[in-house]
């Protein structure tokens, strides 16, 4: 994999602004895993664990995924200093090859904005949920602002649920739910969460 930028900054990539916005994601995201306590869970772009470690005493089991094996190291010393037992990590990145995996609930929280391809990688999560599956994106609303040649300047509902439902997802929900100050590219900025089922 090309030199990760995540890499160089996982030792100190928990800073108390990422904690305190983590906290926000949680805290909107925990509604959503009602009634999962049997459903597995994948965290796609998991980092350190920071939102999905926060989440799964939810749900049955935790796959923490992500293309940064230093980010992972992190999420791994906090998975066994805490004493979690349900939640492992996997080192993969689904834009170059999917693994043979399933699950019943997929999270991805502030990635999509990374990944150049997003129609691509919204197929391959289609792909591994089980069927009647949901995914949950957590990222941030359009922003005429931020000019970034690595990262999407945010996305607009009407842009990501067409994209979403082209892929095959139904029931497809957006909503803005957090403003916060120079939370994107140190631009204010909102976020959004959306469901949607396989």
């Amino acid at each position: 994999m090309e030199d990760n930028v995540f890499e160089q900054m996982a030792k100190r990539y928990d800073t108390e602004d990422r904690i305190e916005l983590a906290k926000v994601i949680v805290n909107e995201v925990r509604p959503e895993l009602r009634n999962s306590k049997s459903k597995s869970l994948i965290d796609y772009g998991s980092g350190t664990g920071l939102i999905s470690l926060e989440l799964s005493d939810l749900v049955d089991s935790v796959l923490l995924v992500d293309s940064s094996k230093q980010m992972l190291d992190v999420a791994e010393a906090k998975i066994s200093h805490k004493g979690i037992t349900n939640s492992k990590v996997l080192y993969s990145d689904f834009t170059q090859e999917t693994p043979e995996l399933n699950a019943d609930i997929v999270l991805l929280s502030l990635v999509l904005l990374h990944i150049p391809d997003t129609k691509k990688i919204l197929q391959e999560l289609f792909n591994i949920l089980n069927d009647g599956g949901k995914i949950i994106i957590v990222d941030f609303d359009k922003n005429d602002k931020v000019n970034h040649p690595k990262v999407h300047n945010g996305f607009s509902h009407e842009e990501l649920k067409k994209r979403l439902s082209e892929v095959g997802f139904k029931s497809i929900e957006i909503k803005t739910f957090y403003h916060g100050n120079r939370i994107f590219m140190n631009q204010d900025a909102s976020m959004f969460i959306s469901t949607s089922i396989k």
